[in-house]
Order: C-alpha cells, then structure tokens, then sequence
C-alpha cells in the first residue's frame, strides 16, 4: 500500500452554493475552508459520508464527467433531491433502476431509491475508465483493497480510508480530454510520491509552497489527483 484515500475535491464557480447543494444532498454542513473555498463535512459518525472540498475555479464546466457519485435514497423516488435543487436528467428505465440527477452547477450524480438494510448517502465512486480492470488493479495496488470484475465494469472493495463501499470503474469507449471537476486526494505513507511515482503515476505539480504543500499527480488514464503528506510547520 502506497497511499490512503483522504477525501473529495469538486471545482466551483460557486463555492457556497453548490456547498450549500451538496450539505443538502448528504445531511452535512457547510464549513468555511478559506480563500472562498467551502467543505461539507457529516454531521455525526454515523454517517457514510466523507468531507467533500469544494473549490472555486474560474472556467465552466465543459465536457463529459467521467467522476461522480452514487447515492442511496431515504425514500423511493428522488422528490426530496428535487425539492433541495437536484435536476433530473433521466428517469429510471429498462435494466437502469436509478434516476441521474445533476446540481446547480450540471455535475452528474444517480440516485438509487431506498433498500431495506441500505443506508440513505453516498455508496459508490464511480469512475469512467477505459480499461476498467486495470484502473481497479492499479488502484488497489495503491491504496489496497480487493478487485471485483466483470465484463464492463471493475470495483475495488476495502481500500485504506475508503468510506463507501465500492469504487467503480466503468467502461467506456472514449478517452479523457479535460480536466476532471470531481477529484479525490490521498494521503501518502512515504514523505515522497516516489513509489506513486515508479508505479506509473504522471507528475503534474510539485508543492509550491507551504500553504501549497501537497503534489497534483494522475493516475494512467490521466484522472488528477492529490497527494499529500503532514503539514509543513514553521
């Protein structure tokens, strides 16, 4: 294990809004993070939720999302989302029992409805790949955890500090080709992303300073991270 999966990023063009949105859509709260930026954070242990940054940027959204969310409802339909903002985009239909959903700012997200047994929140990540298995592989090898398959779709269950309880990677035919607004961060067990680094991750920024002090890396198919160690002090 090279690394511990540490929290989410989403880019805004609205920081508090759209971290107002999402405090609604998981039963958090929203916590000032500085510099215009906002953070969700669960209201009690009990929650299957995890810390969401979220951080201003200037351009829109453009493109497909290949990041997003799958959550799990309290109810069987998705009025309550609706009500708190949500757009729907796509109703169930066919072998696709969940609604897709998008926020305030057009960032994808599928609501599955309740279950007996399943809690209401967030339960996957999923990620567009184009080789899934070898996402899901290289993935594991990073932060551990097993590698389920099967013929489209790879999921890694049990991955250091992963909170949810899949992190799917789903194929599909076309390549990356912008900047993903949904990122997640890692907290590395080495002071140096030298062993992320060696296992095929591409540097894209090294720490600039000490309220920067973190690396900006991407995974092989070229999804952006952060990696990040202790706080500098002094």
């Amino acid at each position: 294990m090279i690394a511990r999966f540490k929290d989410l990023c989403l880019d805004a063009n609205d920081p508090l809004a759209l971290g107002g949105f999402w405090a609604r859509m998981l039963g958090g709260d929203v916590a000032d993070a500085g510099d215009d930026d906002t953070r969700v954070d669960p209201r009690s242990a009990r929650s299957n939720a995890e810390s969401i940054w979220v951080n201003r940027v200037p351009e829109p959204r453009v493109g497909k999302t290949r990041v997003h969310l799958d959550l799990r409802l309290a109810d069987a339909d998705p009025a309550a989302l609706l009500a708190d903002g949500a757009r729907l985009v796509r109703e169930p239909s066919g072998d696709a029992t969940w609604w897709v959903l998008e926020d305030p700012e057009g960032n994808p997200f599928c609501a599955f409805p309740a279950r007996d047994g399943a809690r209401p929140g967030p339960f996957e990540l999923v990620v567009d790949s184009i080789d899934p298995l070898a996402q899901a592989t290289w993935w594991a090898g990073v932060v551990g955890g097993t590698v389920e398959y099967d013929s489209t779709t790879a999921s890694v269950i049990g991955a250091s500090g992963f909170p949810w309880d899949y992190w799917v990677f789903d194929g599909v035919p076309e390549l990356k080709t912008v900047k993903n607004r949904l990122h997640w961060d890692v907290d590395l067990v080495d002071p140096e992303p030298t062993a992320l680094l060696a296992a095929g991750a591409t540097l894209m920024r090294e720490p600039v300073d000490k309220a920067h002090w973190w690396w900006v890396l991407a995974d092989p198919e070229g999804n952006e991270f952060c990696a990040f160690t202790p706080r500098p002090t002094g």
